[in-house]
């Protein structure tokens, strides 16, 4: 499944990463001890049990899916015995006891030019030039060019929990090219994730991925570099397990200011940008200084799972935060102390965005399927006093997991659900019409994500595992109705 999605902004990336150095003894001891590769064990674990619940759901069931056909449990691979006679005769026809007796009339070692001997391939003008063409073509391969769109995909597969970092080039006769750059192993699995570019390692710029995941840290991965094994950063974690003498369980010691249970939600600050805001399973919200590394305000305002915040655009310091306890906070860094304003939902809050067009609007996405807007004005502190949503939109049969406004076209919301489908919407006048319903055989969807340099690309990640990429301006009903904003400029 992909979990989670990021756009990086174009021409952050480093247009020839580095290769990580080999992890020396020390730091291979240092891995082991940490208990990292049990997560693994764990986590395969998590993912059978999940997986033979899924088998068991109709939801991920698709009978019109063609890709199925690779997937589809209950066939186990044995060889009978046809398939043992079909080897041995196969075999008998190689005649491999005869194999290096010569035959009659014919030359098997030549006398030409091709027999002269050089000391070295670098002597050798056959192999000089191959060498230089693979080395030219590597080279290129890795190379990730100004134009180039960078996705990063948060992945769990049968081979374990990876950042996937993605390709997408220009189109080239209306096609898009993508492909996948290279990818890191991670232990856990992850769930969440958030682009920042504070510059962790000196310089005024930087390209990283916060991951949140099963356990109570944050991990910072720097993009630019290849087959890293370690995170640059973790804010928070486990200092300390020990398993007690009598009994199975374990206590466990945390580190300072950390979460104690799984993050669930991340949100990267662009104007401060060594803020990180993180939700956590534990019921809290913390804002950290990666600069530092350290934890700098918690907050304590909900009585359930914190499953996603954002920062407002335009008011910088202020934080959106949603709950399983069927609330939405927002609270002012400026002021954390002070109460903020609540909205109360009527489900699980899975996702929650800010209006790029209108610094008093935002969104919020719940797991009975609607998806309902709210205006900061006619927000109120009185706990008494309910504020009514600007509108309620009925989106999809099932949770919609994920929302997207368009960086560039004002009212035109994407969003995704565990239905299976993605739909854009535009929201004009608060009466939200759908433009487009369609079905982009990524199983359940649990991410779609516009991008900020080409604004009509979506990305789109769900149960099945593979990254789609959406070029919704390809869809008459939204070039009709959007097409105008295709040549402006991206939000900065």
């Amino acid at each position: 499944m992909i979990s989670a999605i990021s756009w990086v902004p174009k021409g952050a990336s480093q247009p020839v990463p580095s290769v990580a150095d080999l992890p020396s003894k020390e730091e291979i001891e240092e891995i082991v001890q940490s208990g990292a590769f049990d997560t693994i064990g764990n986590s395969y674990e998590e993912m059978d049990g999940g997986n033979n619940q899924h088998d068991s759901n109709d939801e991920e069931k698709d009978d019109d899916d063609d890709d199925d056909g690779d997937h589809k449990s209950g066939k186990d691979v044995n060889l009978s015995n046809d398939k043992y006679e079909d080897i041995t005769d196969g075999l008998k026809e190689l005649d491999m006891d005869n194999y290096d007796d010569e035959d009659d009339g014919i030359e098997l070692f030549s006398k030409g030019n091709g027999d002269r001997y050089y000391p070295s391939n670098d002597m050798d003008p056959y192999f000089k030039d191959k060498d230089d063409d693979e080395d030219s073509e590597d080279l290129e391969d890795l190379t990730i060019k100004p134009t180039d769109s960078v996705i990063v995909c948060a992945r769990n597969g049968d081979d374990g929990n990876h950042l996937e970092v993605w390709i997408c080039e220009e189109a080239v006769d209306g096609e898009l090219n993508t492909y996948v750059h290279h990818e890191t192993m991670i232990f856990e699995f992850p769930l969440c994730m958030a682009w920042l570019d504070c510059p962790l390692k000196g310089g005024e710029r930087g390209n990283f991925i916060a991951v949140g995941s099963m356990e109570p840290s944050v991990e910072i991965w720097d993009l630019d570099i290849i087959d890293e094994v370690q995170p640059c950063m973790v804010l928070g974690g486990i200092a300390e397990k020990k398993k007690k003498k009598k009994g199975k369980k374990t206590s466990i010691k945390y580190k300072e200011d950390s979460h104690t249970d799984s993050v669930l939600g991340l949100a990267w600050n662009k104007y401060y940008r060594n803020v990180l805001a993180s939700a956590s399973a534990d019921k809290q919200v913390k804002i950290w200084d990666v600069a530092t590394g350290k934890c700098t305000i918690t907050m304590e305002h909900h009585t359930d799972k914190v499953q996603a915040v954002a920062f407002n655009h335009d008011v910088r310091p202020v934080l959106l935060s949603g709950s399983f306890d069927h609330s939405v906070v927002m609270k002012d860094g400026r002021d954390p102390t002070h109460s903020g304003y609540k909205w109360i939902v009527n489900s699980d809050v899975e996702s929650l965005a800010w209006d790029p067009h209108n610094e008093h609007s935002f969104v919020v996405s719940l797991e009975d399927g609607t998806v309902k807007g709210f205006d900061l004005r006619a927000a109120t502190s009185n706990p008494d006093s309910e504020s009514k949503p600007s509108f309620t939109l009925h989106a999809h049969d099932k949770a919609v997991c994920s929302i997207s406004y368009n960086p560039s076209a004002p009212n035109l919301l994407a969003t995704g659900s565990t239905d299976k489908m993605v739909k854009l919407w535009d929201l004009s006048n608060n009466q939200p019409s759908c433009i487009v319903s369609k079905n982009p055989k990524a199983g359940g969807v649990f991410s779609v994500s516009f991008s900020e340099d080409s604004p009509f690309l979506l990305a789109i990640g769900g149960s099945k595992g593979r990254l789609e990429i959406w070029d919704t301006l390809s869809d008459a009903a939204v070039s009709r109705r959007f097409g105008n904003h295709s040549s402006h400029q991206a939000r900065s």
